[in-house]
């Protein structure tokens, strides 16, 4: 069971930026479960673990005196286990979904500001060089479609359609999409595919769009070192992760007119219920454009 816990915590360093110190309490709170659930039963898997078992868990936690912000990341940890588990596809539904929580407030996902993320996209192309239009490149299409980082490196050559101007995604469980980019991503594409792709192969037969200067697939570590040092170019406060880009798609989406269904189709998120967790930003955005308009809100 820690081996998928340690996949888990892979996919918070890598892709959600998490903090090491954050790995950590989410690794003491899952290898705990663990432990519990050891107790249950030494070959027991986690499509086993039922609601049933959480809640004793989390009733555990409570009668052995930790206190409500404890409780509350602890919970939260299992909670966001188990729905990446969902994604997966380990499990067709999730066992944490009504488990109870004290109430502390609510963690909202991080967004850049609009010219913040023009900052950033706009930080490669100083310099004329491969590696600045491979950025270019990289940033505008995650931005563009809101890709995770995983589904950004993954992609071959023959994924990008430059005349339809869309990209095939294949998400978590093997589920492809397409996701239509703008005329931004556009040029930025055919700039590094035609200008500089070339110039980082070492093996004619590579199809992997992105590459290292070895001519290798480029890694969702290497992609977040070089997202965290344009980032540092540019000047952005906001911590800069490709989650970060993620959130702000889907952020700016919602802004802009689309809809939960249309992100959630975007974001590749099996439930709607991923996604709900933006619906406070297009709310906020309501309550300014009311305030603005209304009479007695100005």
């Amino acid at each position: 069971m820690k081996a998928q816990v340690d996949t888990y915590l892979t996919h918070l360093a890598v892709e959600r930026g998490f903090s090491g110190n954050t790995i950590m309490a989410y690794r003491n709170d899952l290898y705990s479960l663990v432990e519990f659930l050891g107790s249950k039963g030494s070959s027991l898997e986690w499509t086993q673990v039922s609601a049933d078992y959480l809640s004793e868990f989390v009733l555990l936690l409570q009668t052995k005196g930790y206190s409500d912000t404890t409780r509350a990341r602890k919970t939260a940890a299992v909670r966001s286990f188990f729905w990446f588990l969902v994604d997966e596809h380990v499990m067709e539904s999730s066992p944490a979904s009504e488990l109870s929580s004290p109430k502390i407030g609510r963690s909202l996902p991080t967004a850049m500001t609009e010219e913040e993320v023009v900052r950033l996209l706009d930080a490669p192309g100083k310099l004329n060089t491969p590696e600045a239009r491979r950025d270019k490149a990289m940033l505008e299409l995650l931005y563009a479609t809101g890709m995770r980082v995983s589904e950004l490196v993954a992609l071959q050559l023959s994924d990008v359609n430059l005349n339809g101007e869309f990209v095939r995604c294949m998400g978590k469980g093997s589920k492809e999409r397409l996701i239509p980019f703008h005329d931004q991503a556009l040029n930025a594409l055919q700039r590094y595919i035609e200008d500089a792709r070339n110039t980082f192969m070492s093996d004619s037969k590579e199809q992997a769009l992105f590459l290292n200067r070895r001519g290798e697939r480029l890694t969702r570590q290497g992609f977040w070192l070089i997202l965290k040092e344009h980032a540092r170019k540019a000047g952005i406060t906001t911590p800069a992760t490709p989650h970060t880009l993620r959130h702000s798609f889907a952020t700016h989406m919602l802004r802009g007119g689309a809809s939960l269904r249309q992100v959630q189709e975007f974001l590749g998120h099996a439930s709607i219920a991923s996604t709900q967790i933006y619906t406070h930003l297009s709310d906020d955005h309501l309550r300014e454009q009311y305030e603005e308009a209304h009479p007695r809100g100005r």
